[in-house]
């Protein structure tokens, strides 16, 4: 099976919370204008994969906003990520893919970090990667406050890269915190 989703969403683990989370997520996209998002079970449990036919980075905005209106709304669903590029999970097809990528995604005088998600899979140490790809960024870490983020979600046989800003991953958590902080 090869993956092109656009969207993983995380959800509860157990099994039965994927038709309510499926639900949650094309009611969600549905307020957002996507009437018909196809949304699919992963290999991985708790991870739904989305293709919506809106903007992903958009999509995540108004996630933000639908929660400070409603929180309630999210019931089920626990993190949304997009995913731009989609490669075999072998190191030279990621180092290729990022390779491409990171001159056009990462300009001149930007901080980054790298982030490794990896289910049902066992093939690389999280560590390992990183040791590989991170030498094909010439542009400075940063951990603790960066500009973008090389986000490498894997999942069995698949990859999918994203170079997303901090802002640009919707999770309950974050959300929280910043409705906290505005209420405070």
């Amino acid at each position: 099976m090869t993956y092109s989703f656009d969207l993983f969403v995380s959800y509860g683990l157990s099994d039965h919370r994927f038709s309510l989370a499926r639900q949650e997520i094309r009611h969600i996209l549905a307020m957002l204008g996507d009437k018909n998002p196809l949304v699919k079970r992963t290999i991985a449990r708790g991870i739904a994969g989305v293709n919506s036919g809106l903007d992903c980075r958009e999509v995540i905005k108004g996630l933000y906003e639908i929660y400070s209106k409603d929180s309630a709304i999210f019931r089920e669903t626990i993190k949304w990520v997009p995913v731009d590029y989609w490669m075999k999970s072998d190191l030279q097809s990621m180092a290729n893919c990022l390779s491409s990528i990171s001159k056009h995604t990462i300009t001149k005088g930007e901080k980054w970090m790298m982030v490794v998600e990896k289910r049902r899979y066992d093939r690389y140490h999280k560590a390992d990667i990183i040791k590989h790809l991170a030498d094909l960024v010439d542009e400075k870490v940063d951990l603790k406050n960066p500009d973008k983020i090389v986000r490498i979600e894997i999942i069995g046989n698949n990859a999918g890269i994203s170079v997303i800003r901090p802002n640009e991953i919707f999770s309950i958590a974050r959300a929280a915190s910043a409705t906290m902080t505005r209420t405070v």
